[in-house]
């Protein structure tokens, strides 16, 4: 049987006979080996989860395989651009899943006959295999998180042991036991140098507890590309904005300041600050979209672009950020 891919990414059978018969079975080995002579299988490190294979391979690392896990197949070539964009991704999130999901990859200009059994028209071409079966797949390269949400499905949405240890982490962080949070985010980092989750919590964990040249010093040494990560960017944010509270001032002094003159915008600003340092996050925001609203294009926009710096350190999720981003949409528009 042969299948090909719709641009939606479902999976249909190229049998004009058969076609019932094609929904139910995947490509089997009477279909593989019409190949003809095929280059030896690949191997592969033991107990790794992603391999490179060829086409002799193609039956036990993808087909048979997928009887005991399921089996993410990426078709690529060296020369495709998106390809070097979309493997590194996957083969990160499949190796956080720790042997959940398996990872084959596929070089299709030296697996023609392959490529052309597969009706791969276009690269990067990705396969889900489950039970010896294509199960889902995807052509192009996709954002992160559409890939995770990919792999949760053929792992019917069980958690991965490094999500579960972030997850812990973070709870750990929450109760305030800062060592047990520290030690978990630590070894995930050393396990994966690029999680993004596991490198905001050790900034967020050095910010609470007070080791401000320890956060300077782990985001000067991140490279470019892992600062615009929204976790870390996030982070990042939250150490700018602690160390402004900081050094804005005694809340009552400023206070006392603004009544004598309301529309003195340096201190309401100050105080915006000051309140965040001190954790009254909402007071803050009042603050800045009060100063915005009387004054919005103060210090070249002040107050928008430090409630949108809030706002990326507290989480969308928060309700702080829901309520004040409509309350800053208000502003802007009426």
């Amino acid at each position: 049987m042969e299948f090909t891919m719709n641009p939606d990414g479902s999976l249909v059978s190229e049998s004009a006979e058969g076609k019932k018969e094609s929904e139910k079975k995947g490509p089997g080995p009477e279909s593989l080996a019409s190949l003809g002579p095929a280059p030896e299988p690949t191997a592969a490190p033991p107990g790794d989860v992603v391999k490179d294979s060829n086409t002799a391979g193609f039956m036990a690392d993808v087909i048979e395989a997928s009887n005991t896990q399921p089996v993410i197949v990426d078709f690529w070539a060296p020369w495709c651009g998106p390809c070097k964009q979309l493997g590194p991704a996957l083969e990160k999130l499949v190796r956080a899943t720790a042997g959940m999901v398996r990872l084959v990859k596929i070089n299709i200009d030296e697996n023609q006959e392959l490529a052309t059994q597969m009706h791969i028209q276009s690269i990067p071409a990705v396969y889900a295999f489950k039970g010896g079966q294509p199960v889902d797949g995807f052509t192009g390269a996709l954002p992160e998180s559409q890939l995770k949400t990919f792999i949760s499905k053929l792992t019917d949405g069980a958690q991965s042991p490094v999500d579960a240890a972030l997850e812990e982490a973070q709870a750990a962080f929450d109760a305030g036991d800062f060592e047990a949070a520290s030690a978990i985010f630590n070894k995930v980092q050393t396990q994966d140098p690029g999680n993004e989750t596991a490198l905001s919590g050790m900034i967020r964990m050095a910010l609470a507890t007070g080791e401000t040249d320890r956060c300077r010093k782990m985001i000067e040494s991140l490279p470019a590309e892992l600062t615009k990560k929204p976790e870390i960017a996030a982070a990042i944010a939250s150490v700018e904005l602690s160390q402004a509270g900081r050094e804005s001032g005694n809340v009552d002094e400023l206070q006392n300041k603004l009544e004598t003159d309301e529309n003195d915008h340096q201190t309401r600003f100050d105080l915006a600050m000051a309140f965040y340092g001190q954790g009254r996050n909402e007071d803050a925001i009042e603050e800045l979209l009060d100063l915005f609203r009387r004054a919005p294009k103060w210090d070249e926009e002040a107050a928008r672009k430090q409630l949108l710096k809030i706002f990326e350190a507290l989480g969308a999720a928060d309700p702080l950020v829901v309520s004040g981003r409509r309350k800053l949409s208000s502003i802007l528009f009426s």
